[in-house]
């Protein structure tokens, strides 16, 4: 490893009167303590930065307060309208709601705060955390209310606040980050990036990046630990640079962008930011989601832990399973004109069944019969050879934009995601979850490697991670990676806002065909 001109000495005890060794220093050392008293200029623009962080956190108290009120009022709102239509007044319920929103309010800024919701934007969670949240605090006012001899004819005030509170709460937190947004992107306001690591890693993490609106990030270039990729960015220079880099370039943070990074180069480039102030980040590799789930081994002579198979079983399983149930049998229900129309259009629409039964791989990799709404003409698996070689997918998948196979009402139904419907009678036999890796044909399924097949250990499901997350924008190992992201961290709550997520995701159209 070459290194730079900034030296250190050091005399051992037994050679003191020798000429003192010198040892290089893999990075210059600052030409200052980066923890001495600020210029007065700089020292401004610290407390510039403090006002905004108070500013943040103010107006995010103050949101989530009339957040809070307004969930609280509508909930007694509704009640009073169903049960006394004559008797309501806008005044008596907010008189109502004051009785108990303060000790609401309370709990919910406790736990906003312990689960970082007031933090900086590029680190406050989203929806899952707020409704995660906003159930503990319904499970905490229950607890509170019964423990104080409280009697209520329902429980109807709980849950129905709990409801309108995550709306109200991500509507307003949704609207303040998107003119937060929009400000900061009119001020110029960017962090500016340097990705670090060899080329195939630096191009796929830069051009993720490069699409992240919620949090901007201005990749200036990059420091490759290998000879320079042409990934169309700016090369800044060697690792051995940095410092001048940083300074060079004003760099915010840097971004270790290779999952097989060298260690020892990691504590030097660690060192070599915080000594000048610099971020440091790491995109995650397949790895590090798996850590997620390590379990810790006791009683053994080195400390160990387990990586244990992500299935759903016990508690998990039995909450997962009912909530499908529930969820699929009130869609059933409430869709049945639509499902309906939907048929009778397919059918009108061209020769053949309106639904179609396909053999997809499920849990195991056991085949199943998947149902849709048939979109292509009869003739469409016997003319799928002819048309491999105009796949516009990556890896297993097979995906052509402008398929001439479909017909004219299954463009529509694929563009909004309708032809998926018929799938809540799979979930109700047990063969598919509402929330899951989506199962895919039996060609792709030959075409994976072997780490792709983690997501079988599952049931498969209607939506997931893919449709909220750029559907089929996305390269196709990272959509793999999403699924294993959605196995390590699933939560009844998870499910419950992708569910939610996929509403606009289908509507927006986005990377749907």
């Amino acid at each position: 490893m070459a290194f730079a001109e900034g030296t250190t000495t050091e005399a051992t005890e037994h050679d003191a009167g020798a000429q003192p060794a010198q040892v290089p220093v893999p990075f210059p050392l600052p030409g200052r303590d980066v923890r001495a008293k600020r210029p007065r200029v700089l020292s401004f623009v610290l407390r510039a930065d403090t006002l905004r962080r108070v500013a943040r956190v103010a107006i995010l108290l103050a949101l989530d307060y009339a957040a809070v009120l307004s969930a609280i009022v509508l909930a007694l709102s509704i009640k009073a309208a169903i049960l006394s239509p004559g008797e309501w007044s806008l005044a008596l319920q907010i008189q109502g709601a004051q009785d108990i929103h303060a000790f609401a309010y309370l709990v919910t800024v406790l736990l906003f705060a312990r689960s970082g919701l007031y933090g900086e934007r590029t680190t406050r969670p989203g929806l899952t955390k707020i409704v995660s949240s906003l159930f503990q605090v319904m499970v905490v006012a229950l607890v509170y209310a019964l423990a104080n001899g409280e009697e209520f004819s329902s429980y109807y005030i709980f849950y129905g606040s709990l409801f309108f509170a995550v709306v109200t709460v991500s509507t307003l937190r949704v609207g303040y980050e998107r003119t937060t947004g929009v400000i900061l992107r009119a001020a110029g306001y960017r962090r500016r990036a340097a990705l670090v690591g060899s080329g195939e890693h630096i191009e796929a993490v830069g051009h993720a990046l490069a699409d992240a609106a919620h949090a901007p990030v201005n990749v200036v270039g990059f420091v490759s630990l290998t000879p320079r990729p042409d990934n169309g960015l700016l090369s800044l220079g060697r690792l051995e640079d940095l410092q001048s880099i940083i300074g060079e370039h004003r760099l915010d943070e840097v971004i270790i962008a290779d999952p097989d990074f060298p260690k020892e180069r990691a504590v030097e480039l660690v060192e070599a930011c915080h000594g000048r102030g610099v971020r440091v980040r790491i995109a995650p590799s397949t790895m590090e989601l798996l850590v997620q789930r390590a379990t810790f081994v006791p009683g053994e002579a080195l400390p160990l832990f387990e990586l244990k198979p992500p299935v759903f079983e016990g508690v998990d399983f039995v909450l997962k399973r009912t909530f499908d149930i529930v969820v699929a049998t009130g869609l059933l229900v409430v869709l049945s004109p639509l499902l309906a129309g939907i048929a009778a259009a397919v059918r009108l629409s061209s020769r053949g069944p309106a639904v179609y039964r396909c053999a997809r791989p499920g849990i195991g990799g056991v085949a199943f019969e998947c149902f849709k709404f048939r979109t292509m003409n009869r003739d469409a698996d016997q003319r799928q050879a002819d048309l491999e070689s105009i796949n516009e997918a990556s890896g297993a998948l097979f995906k052509v934009r402008h398929d001439p196979r479909l017909t004219r009402a299954g463009r529509f139904l694929r563009r909004y995601s309708l032809d998926e419907l018929p799938q809540l009678a799979n979930v109700l036999k047990g063969e598919m979850s509402l929330v899951g890796p989506r199962p895919l044909p039996l060609r792709d399924f030959e075409r994976l490697e072997e780490w792709h097949k983690k997501r079988y250990l599952v049931l498969p499901g209607m939506t997931g991670l893919w449709q909220v997350s750029g559907r089929s924008e996305l390269d196709f190992d990272d959509l793999v990676r999403l699924d294993f992201l959605y196995l390590e961290r699933w939560s009844v709550f998870l499910d419950l806002v992708i569910l939610l997520k996929t509403v606009p995701a289908v509507l927006s159209r986005r990377g749907a065909y």
